[in-house]
């Protein structure tokens, strides 16, 4: 069984090489697992794709310009064939050391797809306060609309079969991807596990790009994606 890490790429030098460096001693061994590393750099206008280039190991895409979050990742997954995918955001926001614990419940059998939550009583909320509350209130809205029990929608860590895609096709092309993708699964009937992780959140200072805009974004589209495709 092979498992895809998607990385979508854009503007993170400063995090990139160390992201990179944790995948690549990652060992899923225990898990009886090949990994690839599959990363899409979506036209980086800084020193990520010269990084990029003297980095061995991947299997690296390029976009000639920036076309956002969920195409990335959309080209991450059309381009690599493995049973397993998984996205790791190259801000090292969420750290790759949990990405066994998050694997292992798709690979047992157990689930075919898996959030990595910080908003579980073991996790850790490690974000700005405006983002917590508001990724409360969206996790809220999804699990009322789709009668299901979600605590961390906006996750950076979402882990599923290849299989869960069938029947479902994505269009978000920015960070409208985290609830499009999500809203389907839910729409499909597929349930979701969640388990707790920690992450680090940054500042819009240190280079954070997800806004108050794309909340409001992505609560129209979860009642959208709630009645039509």
């Amino acid at each position: 069984m092979k498992v895809n890490i998607i990385v979508p790429v854009f503007n993170e030098e400063k995090t990139l090489g160390l992201v990179l460096t944790k995948l690549k001693q990652l060992d899923l061994r225990r898990l009886e697992v090949k990994k690839e590393i599959v990363v899409v750099n979506d036209g980086s206008t800084d020193g990520s794709k010269k990084i990029l280039s003297g980095i061995k190991g991947i299997k690296l895409f390029n976009h000639s310009s920036n076309k956002g979050k969920g195409a990335a990742v959309k080209t991450g997954i059309s381009s690599s064939n493995g049973e397993i995918i998984i996205i790791q955001d190259a801000d090292l926001e969420c750290n790759p050391k949990y990405i066994p614990f998050i694997l292992e419940p798709i690979v047992k059998g157990k689930s075919e797809i898996v959030y990595g939550s910080r908003f579980l009583k073991e996790g850790n909320k490690q974000v700005v306060l405006f983002h917590e509350f508001g990724n409360i209130f969206l996790s809220f809205a999804t699990s009322f609309l789709y009668n299901s029990k979600i605590t961390d929608m906006e996750t950076g860590y979402k882990a599923f079969k290849r299989t869960a895609l069938d029947g479902i096709t994505l269009k978000a092309r920015g960070f409208d991807f985290e609830p499009e993708i999500t809203s389907k699964f839910l729409k499909k009937g597929l349930s979701i596990k969640e388990i707790p992780v920690v992450s680090s959140s940054r500042t819009y200072k240190e280079g954070k790009k997800i806004t108050a805009i794309d909340g409001i974004k992505a609560l129209l589209l979860m009642i959208k994606f709630k009645f039509t495709d």
